[in-house]
């Protein structure tokens, strides 16, 4: 599964990239463009993290694109955001609301099939690596690193803050690791916002359990913190390149210092 990336570290700290990917595994004639299929990426996440191994960390991440299986949707189908717009388990259409199928969309077998070959790996390697990191610490911090562009007008109004950090609305962290990260953000002096449009994907829903010692968050990033985000978006000038030096890497060493902090304090506690 080379689609499946897992760098084990021993710290108590996952940073997991459900959205990093751009491979559209053999479908791109379904697609009405392979560019489409590739837009809506959380692009250069897993290279703007790669600090996060020199601390130890463990990383997850999956090479597939977002549009052939969306890893943070409830794999029911159910709606993280009811009366809001989103994307489904299998997408139809972009962010944007552009259909992403030049013909029928996938049926409920082929759903199934992309569910069994991506989805419930990536979750089976994400559970495992919390397991083995909880037999060896009393807590772990899972989080769950995206980014968006900074204005996508049917998802959100206007522009979004620089940093959206999602705890399911308080109960997939415990509160003082909420508060570590958000003052790092604070401190930024760039925009910060908690439990905000993003209150966190089915990842942090699903794993956070404070009691049982996994503490879940998502970062969104709105992505002009790290490229050079153009005001519209064509296949000449999408995606951006990576800036080499981005303005909120210094923050994002910050916060995930914090998170690795509280999580080695509750082997003192």
């Amino acid at each position: 599964m080379d689609w499946l990336r897992v760098h084990r570290g021993d710290a108590p700290l996952i940073v997991a990239f459900p959205h990093g990917g751009t491979g559209l595994a053999g479908l791109d004639a379904q697609f009405v463009s392979p560019w489409l299929a590739q837009r809506d990426a959380d692009w250069w996440i897993a290279a703007l993290y790669a600090f996060a191994r020199d601390l130890g960390a463990t990383t997850v991440a999956t090479g597939i694109s977002r549009s052939v299986i969306d890893c943070n949707r409830d794999p029911s189908g159910v709606s993280l955001y009811p009366g809001q717009a989103t994307t489904e388990l299998v997408p139809t259409t972009t962010f944007d609301g552009d259909p992403l199928y030049a013909g029928v969309p996938p049926d409920e077998a082929a759903v199934a099939a992309r569910r069994r070959a991506y989805f419930d790996p990536y979750h089976a390697a994400l559970t495992a690596e919390i397991a083995r990191l909880r037999a060896m610490h009393p807590r772990v911090v899972l989080y769950d690193a995206h980014s968006i562009r900074s204005r996508i007008p049917r998802l959100f109004d206007g522009e979004l803050p620089q940093f959206a950090i999602g705890t399911n609305s308080g109960a997939s962290c415990a509160v003082e690791l909420e508060a570590a990260i958000a003052e790092e953000c604070a401190a930024s002096g760039l925009g910060h916002v908690v439990n905000g449009r993003f209150k966190g994907g089915w990842t942090t829903r699903h794993y956070g359990d404070p009691q049982q010692g996994v503490h879940a968050v998502q970062m969104e990033l709105a992505l002009r913190g790290y490229v050079d985000e153009p005001v519209s978006i064509d296949p000449t000038n999408w995606p951006a390149p990576l800036d080499p030096a981005p303005v909120i890497a210094p923050t994002l060493r910050r916060v995930l210092d914090a998170a690795l902090a509280f999580a080695i304090s509750g082997e003192s506690a």
